[in-house]
C-alpha cells in the first residue's frame, strides 16, 4: 500500500513541496514554497496540515529560510534566521509539532560556525524530522493495528492520515497497518465540520487505498454508536498536555459518546505530538476566521451581523482516553511522563 508524500525538500528547486489540501477532493495540486513567507501562508490557509506535517513543515522551514537569506555576514544572517524561524513558530498556535519542528531544527543551526555550515546542518535535520515522522508512523501503525479487532468498524474524526503526516498517518495509519495485516476494517468518517477533513480528505485516502469508507454528519456519531454500529474510536492529536488531548473541534464530544455507550476511544499520535511542560490552561486554542462557518460554497449561511465562534480544535480529558498509541507501543493514561520525556529526549539534538 503506497500512500500519498504530503510535503518534501526538492533540492533542484530549492524549495519546499506540498500538497494543497484546500483543493482536495477536487483537484489535485503541488504547492511550491520557495520562500518561507509562502511557506507561513501555506500553513495558514490549511494547505498543509496536520500535527506530523506542520513538524516536517516548520523543520524545512527553517533550511528553506537558511537557503534564502542571501546575507554573508554571520551575524545579520543567524539574527534573520532567527526572525524567520519566530514566524514560522507562529503560524499556528496550538499544534506543538510545528514549534517542536522549528526549535530541533534552530538548535542544531546553532552548532553551525559559518552561513554554509548552518546551511548544511539545518537541511540536514530537517530531512532527518521527515524521515523520523515516516519511520515513527509506521511504527505507530503496527502498535495500533494489535489492538483492532480482527473485523471492525472505526469511528475516525478530521484527518489524520497520510495527508497530515509525511506519509501513512496516525489514525489512519492504524487503519492502513490492520488492513495490511489481514483484518476487515471498515471506517466510519466524520465529516468534520466546518471545513469537511474528514469528508474531504480522510474519504479521499482510504477511497485511494480501496478500504471501505462511509462519510458521516458529526452529529450522528453518538446515533450510530446507540445503534451498535461502532466497533472503536480512533483520532489523530495536535497536542498531548500533561491533563488533555487537543484535537480537531469535535473530537471531545466523541470521547464522551464513546464512554457512555462503553466503545474504547484512543488517540494516535507520535511522541513529537506530547508536550510535557504544559496543562490544558497554559495552551492557546487557535480560534479561525467566521467566513468557515458562516459561508459554504460561497454562499451565505449566518446572517450578516451575527457572530461567530469558530474554535479550530477542543480539549479531551486524558480520563476519557483508552489509550494513545505512539511509536512505542500504547500508552494507557495516566502517562507515564518520564518515560515519554526519556523517549523524546532521544531524538532531541
Amino acid at each position: 500500500m503506497k500512500t500519498v508524500e504530503t510535503i518534501s525538500w526538492d533540492e533542484a528547486d530549492q524549495a519546499v513541496h506540498l500538497i494543497d489540501q484546500t483543493r482536495l477532493p477536487g483537484a489535485y495540486r503541488n504547492v511550491r514554497c520557495a520562500s518561507v513567507d509562502r511557506l507561513v501562508r501555506a500553513i495558514q490557509r490549511l494547505e498543509v496540515r496536520g500535527a506530523p506535517a506542520l513538524g516536517v513543515a516548520g523543520a524545512l522551514g527553517v533550511a528553506l529560510a537558511a537557503r534564502k537569506i542571501p546575507d554573508k555576514d554571520f551575524r545579520n544572517f543567524s539574527e534573520k534566521l532567527s526572525a524567520d524561524a519566530e514566524r514560522l513558530r507562529n503560524a499556528r498556535p496550538t499544534a506543538v509539532n510545528l514549534s517542536w519542528g522549528v526549535d530541533r531544527v534552530m538548535a542544531k543551526a546553532g552548532k553551525g560556525l559559518s552561513v554554509k555550515e548552518v546551511r548544511e546542518l539545518t537541511l540536514s535535520e530537517a530531512l532527518a524530522v521527515a524521515e523520523e515522522d515516516a519511520r515513527s508512523c509506521h511504527a505507530l501503525g503496527a502498535a495500533g493495528a494489535a489492538i483492532l479487532p480482527d473485523q471492525c468498524t472505526v469511528l475516525t474524526h478530521c484527518n489524520a492520515g497520510a495527508l497530515a503526516c509525511k506519509e501513512w498517518g496516525t489514525a489512519l495509519g492504524v487503519v492502513r497497518s490492520a488492513v495490511e495485516a489481514g483484518k476487515k476494517v471498515r471506517v466510519i468518517a466524520c465529516e468534520t465540520r466546518p471545513l469537511l477533513q474528514g469528508a474531504r480528505l480522510t474519504a479521499w485516502e482510504l477511497q485511494r487505498d480501496g478500504i471501505d469508507v462511509t462519510v458521516v454528519p458529526d452529529s450522528s456519531a453518538a446515533y450510530l454508536m446507540r445503534l451498535g454500529m461502532i466497533d472503536v474510536v480512533v483520532v489523530g492529536a495536535d497536542r498531548v498536555t500533561r491533563d488533555v488531548v487537543f484535537n480537531k473541534i469535535g473530537t471531545y464530544m466523541h470521547a464522551i459518546c464513546a464512554m457512555h455507550h462503553k466503545i474504547p476511544f484512543y488517540v494516535a499520535a507520535p511522541l513529537s505530538t506530547f508536550d510535557p511542560d504544559r496543562t490544558e490552561r497554559e495552551v492557546e486554542v487557535e480560534q479561525r476566521g467566521r467566513d468557515e462557518v458562516a459561508t459554504f460554497g460561497g454562499v451565505e449561511t449566518v446572517p450578516h451581523g451575527v457572530p461567530v465562534l469558530n474554535y479550530g480544535f477542543d480539549a479531551t480529558p486524558l480520563s476519557l482516553v483508552r489509550g494513545i498509541v505512539t511509536e512505542i507501543g500504547v500508552l494507557a493514561p495516566p502517562l507515564d511522563w518520564d518515560l515519554v520525556v526519556k523517549e523524546r529526549e532521544r531524538h532531541s539534538p
